[in-house]
C-alpha cells in the first residue's frame, strides 16, 4: 500500500494494528481490556507518528551505485557490486532489491541489511546468463527502515544500464592459462610431446625419455659427455577453421545452456589458442543456408572479429544441409586445413546419411567431428532401477549411449578424426584434440 511519496507501511504496521483489533473483539465480552486497548491504540498511533517523522528525507540519505563489468560471459558466475554508503545519522535497516534483466527471471532477489551511521556496505552476487545478447537492467531499490520498522523510505539509483553478453572470455582466459602453463601440470589438458618435427631448428637440450632419437646430436653430445637432442620449432600458420551446425539438432539444452553456445564458447577458446600457436583461425556457420564466414587469418584483430561474428549467431529451426558445408570446404577453404566441426547426431542413421560428404570433406582437409553425449542418458543409466519399465526404459537408453560410441568408431573406420563428448567438456577435449594433432605433425 502506498501512501505519501516514497513511503510505504511495511508488515509489521499491518501485524501491529492486527493485535489492537483483537484487542478489541476481545473487550466486547471483557470489559476490563477496553481500558487496555485504547493505550495501546494511542500508543501504537504514536510509535507509527515517530516512525515516519524518522524517515525524513535528511534522516534516511543513502547512496548507492551498481558496478557492472564491461561485459558478462556466456554460462559463467558473472560478478555485480553494489556500493551503498550511508550519510544518516541513524542506525537504518536496509532491503535491497536489484531489479535484475527479466531473462534471469528472478523475482525473488533482495539483501537485507544493517547499516550505522557513516558506514560503507558492498554487496556483491553472481549472475549467469545462457542466453547471448543484450541484457537491461533497471533501479537499484533500497527500502530504508528504522528500528521500529513500520515505515519504509522507497530510494531509486542506477537506472536502465544494460550489459552485452558475449561468448564466454573468462573460459578463453582460462584455457589459454592452462594450455600455455609450463609450470606446473593442471588436470585437464594434455601436455603431448611431439612425434616429429619439422625442420626450423629452435635450441639443443638435454634427452629426455620420450624424446626422438633420431634428433640426437651426436656432436654436442661428444663435447658434454651426455647425449643432447636438437628441439625444433612447431609448424606455423597451418590454417584452422571452426565449423558450427546451427541448425534444429543443436538447440537442445543442457544446463540450461543450448549445444550451440556451447560450440560458441569452444570456439572463442580453441581460436585463442590458435592464434597464440601462431596458426590462422577462421570460423564458418551454417544450417538451412550458409551464416557467417571469416577467413582463417592470424592478425591482432581476427579473435575479436570471431568474437563479434559468435556473439551475433543465432539458432535455427531447420535441418542442416550438409552439401552446403562441402562447396563452403571447396570455395571458401583454400589450402589444406584443420576443421573442428561442431554437430551432433543422435542416430546411426542421421550419420549414414551425411557420411559420404563428411568423406569427401576429409579428403580435402583434415576434418574432426565433434559431437555430443547425451548426459541426461549417461546420468539416468548411474541411477538405480527396481521396477521392470525401469529396466526397459534403462535398456533402451544404454542403446542409445552405446550408438554414439558407434558413430565414434564408424567415423574412424573411414578415416575421420572424432570427439565425443559432455558439453561441459567441449572446450578442454576440443583443444586437447588441436595440441594431439600439432604434436603428431598432422597439420
Amino acid at each position: 500500500m502506498r501512501l505519501i511519496n516514497d513511503k510505504y507501511l511495511t508488515d509489521r504496521f499491518f501485524y501491529l494494528f492486527g493485535g489492537v483489533i483483537l484487542l478489541f473483539v476481545v473487550s466486547f465480552p471483557f470489559n476490563f481490556i477496553f481500558p487496555i486497548a485504547q493505550a495501546v491504540l494511542v500508543l501504537t498511533i504514536g510509535f507509527v507518528i515517530v516512525d515516519f517523522l524518522f524517515l525524513r528525507k535528511n534522516n534516511t540519505q543513502l547512496t548507492a551505485e551498481r558496478i557492472l563489468p564491461k561485459v558478462f560471459s556466456l554460462s559463467d558466475k558473472n560478478k555485480v557490486i553494489i556500493n551503498i554508503k550511508s550519510l544518516s545519522d541513524r542506525k537504518l535497516k536496509l532491503l535491497v532489491i536489484d531489479e535484475l534483466p527479466v531473462e534471469f527471471q528472478k523475482r525473488d532477489f533482495h539483501k537485507e541489511l544493517t547499516m550505522h551511521p557513516g558506514e560503507e556496505l558492498t554487496i556483491d552476487y553472481r549472475l549467469r546468463p545462457v542466453v547471448r545478447g543484450e541484457y537491461h537492467f533497471g533501479a537499484v531499490n533500497i527500502f530504508v527502515s528504522t528500528n521500529i520498522g513500520l515505515w519504509q523510505r522507497r530510494l531509486q539509483f542506477g537506472k536502465d544500464q544494460s550489459i552485452p553478453v558475449f561468448p564466454s572470455i573468462i573460459q578463453m582466459k582460462d584455457f589459454e592459462l592452462k594450455a600455455f602453463n609450463r609450470v606446473t601440470s593442471i588436470k585437464g589438458l594434455k601436455k603431448l610431446r611431439r612425434l616429429g618435427h619439422s625442420y626450423e631448428f629452435e635450441q639443443i637440450n638435454n634427452y629426455v625419455k620420450g624424446d626422438d632419437y633420431r634428433s640426437i646430436n651426436w656432436k654436442a653430445t661428444g663435447r658434454r659427455g651426455t647425449l643432447m637432442v636438437n628441439q625444433y620449432q612447431d609448424e606455423r600458420s597451418q590454417q584452422v577453421y571452426c565449423i558450427i551446425d546451427k541448425s534444429r539438432m543443436m538447440k537442445m539444452p543442457f544446463d540450461d545452456l543450448s549445444l550451440v553456445d556451447y560450440a560458441v564458447n569452444a570456439t572463442l577458446a580453441i581460436s585463442n589458442i590458435v592464434l597464440k600457436k601462431n596458426d590462422k583461425a577462421g570460423l564458418i556457420t551454417f544450417s538451412d543456408k550458409l551464416g557467417v564466414s571469416i577467413k582463417a587469418a592470424y592478425s591482432s584483430k581476427q579473435l575479436n572479429k570471431i568474437l563479434m561474428a559468435l556473439y551475433n549467431e543465432e539458432e535455427r529451426h531447420l535441418e542442416a544441409n550438409y552439401e552446403l558445408l562441402y562447396h563452403a570446404a571447396r570455395k571458401l577453404i583454400t589450402g589444406r586445413s584443420l576443421i573442428l566441426l561442431f554437430t551432433n547426431f543422435e542416430s546411426m542413421f542421421a550419420l549414414d546419411r551425411v557420411l559420404p560428404i563428411l568423406r569427401r570433406i576429409n579428403i580435402l582437409h583434415l576434418l574432426v567431428v565433434i559431437f555430443f553425449e547425451n548426459t541426461e542418458i549417461e546420468d539416468f543409466l548411474h541411477k538405480d532401477t527396481k521396477t521392470l519399465k525401469g529396466i526397459y526404459t534403462k535398456t533402451v537408453a544404454r542403446q542409445f549411449a552405446t550408438e554414439k560410441h558407434q558413430m565414434a568408431q564408424k567415423l574412424k573406420q573411414f578415416g575421420i578424426q572424432s570427439i565425443i563428448t559432455r558439453p561441459e567438456d567441449l572446450s578442454m577435449n576440443t583443444i586437447n584434440k588441436y595440441l594431439e594433432l600439432k604434436a603428431r605433425g598432422l597439420i
